[in-house]
């Protein structure tokens, strides 16, 4: 069994973080990048109703997105599973090229009328669909390839790709809207990118962990002489997920939904129906906060070279309780674009993420049902969530006001640290609860 004491990264292994990163940044630059134009495209794309059918309208092109996720989950996890991480890397990265394409071309409503609205939403569910495998296949291919305590970091990095290819979007459809550029452009510019995103990928080689297990099974089916279709016996392929654990995880994934949706959409939406503001004026303070969640993102890099994972997402669950208990008093006092500003502030840097812990989550689940559990539950989470925050938030507050955001909002942040302190149950049962320190480990690694 491999210790996990690993301090430094090989030349192997910086290469798949670059490859992977760059190639994750491409995907949320194009998947990010109609989110956050949606306040000029929503009107290109669909018929204009009352504000209220609008409303409704603008959650369900929001929600567009995640409806094809759980497909994609079944589909790129049993995938991943059988012929590997790789693979899936790829294949996700060539079909949010092609979406971006499609979207690049596609007429407008006033051009040919509802089919427009109809081949929209089929490209975001396509879209979505694609970005599942992208990052859950980037983040479990790292986990598998890098060991601790080293691997915390370099997890990390995927996730700072992220949110790096969301701020760059964001930026682009300020400057597209700012300056009047033609939208298309920016859509021909994603599909390239992603494009040669995939093609850089090929160079990357299987994880060790996924390696050796399918190693670890052949052997065992060299030896005992059976075929490959006689394996319902082997703890290799058999090795069950403990419900438990998908349920903490479920959890921990409905986290991000709300931070995002009342940090960009919410938030948004109360600048553009209270104050005022243009569709570029909202792009702009988004941007802004895009910048300062990446600025946050990077601090967390560093306190995981310093800090079990857990323990910081402790911390985030301690500081943002006291927001879900107080958010209606907050938004009902809120009372100036200022202090919406910050009200978003504190949003993207409290963000309730996986980050900096997914290798810890990852690691709970059996490798040959990894990808397709990780991924479906995921994608179901983010779906659920996705829809309650943009339904729910608009019908909740309809009938209950500002009190309404409680429903949403408290037991999605008690959810959230009830995962974080299972999984932390379980690290401290394995001996494996401290903080990472590099100089210790690299001696133990030479006494070993």
């Amino acid at each position: 069994m491999i210790q996990d004491n690993q301090t430094s990264l090989t030349k192997n292994q910086k290469e798949a973080i670059g490859l992977l990163s760059i190639g994750t940044f491409l995907e949320y630059f194009d998947l990010m990048l109609y989110v956050h134009m949606a306040v000029i495209l929503n009107d290109l794309f669909f018929p204009k109703f009352d504000p209220f059918a609008t409303s409704l309208l603008s959650a369900f092109s929001f929600c567009s997105v995640f409806l094809l996720r759980p497909v994609g989950a079944i589909v790129f996890g049993q995938l991943g599973d059988r012929i590997g991480r790789k693979s899936i890397v790829m294949i996700t990265t060539f079909l949010m090229s092609f979406s971006c394409i499609v979207m690049a071309t596609l007429p407008t409503y006033q051009q040919i009328g509802i089919a427009s609205a109809w081949f929209v939403t089929i490209c975001r569910m396509v879209q979505g669909m694609t970005s599942m495998g992208e990052i859950i296949g980037a983040e479990i291919y790292l986990t598998e390839f890098i060991k601790r305590p080293i691997q915390f970091p370099a997890v990390m990095l995927i996730a700072i790709s992220s949110v790096l290819g969301g701020t760059v979007a964001l930026g682009t459809a300020f400057i597209t809207t700012k300056y009047e550029f033609n939208w298309r452009v920016a859509f021909w510019l994603g599909a390239g990118i992603a494009l040669v995103g995939g093609v850089a990928r090929t160079a990357l080689k299987e994880t060790t962990d996924f390696a050796d297990a399918k190693l670890r099974l052949k052997n065992t089916l060299a030896k005992s002489g059976v075929s490959s279709s006689k394996l319902r016996s082997d703890p290799i392929v058999q090795e069950k997920v403990n419900k438990h654990t998908i349920i903490a995880f479920f959890f921990i994934q409905c986290g991000w939904s709300i931070s995002f949706y009342f940090a960009y959409v919410y938030c948004g939406n109360l600048l553009k129906s209270h104050y005022g503001y243009l569709a570029e004026e909202v792009i702009q303070q988004n941007f802004i906060m895009s910048m300062v969640g990446l600025s946050c993102y990077l601090i967390i890099l560093y306190l995981s070279f310093k800090f079990h994972p857990l323990k910081i997402l402790k911390t985030k669950v301690m500081i943002f309780i006291p927001f879900a208990l107080l958010c209606p008093y907050i938004f009902a006092v809120a009372s100036s674009p200022l202090h919406i500003f910050f009200i978003q502030a504190f949003l993207v840097s409290c963000f309730l993420s996986l980050n900096p812990a997914p290798p810890i989550f990852f690691s709970y689940f059996p490798i040959f049902k990894r990808f397709t559990c990780v991924g479906l539950t995921y994608a179901i989470a983010r779906l659920l969530m996705h829809i309650i925050t943009s339904f729910g938030t608009i019908y909740s507050q309809k009938y209950f006001g500002n009190f309404g955001l409680w429903l949403i909002i408290l037991p999605t942040t008690l959810g959230y640290g009830y995962g974080v302190f299972y999984f932390l149950r379980l690290e401290k049962e394995a001996g494996k609860y401290h903080d990472p320190d590099y100089r210790t480990s690299a001696q133990h690694s030479v006494s070993a």
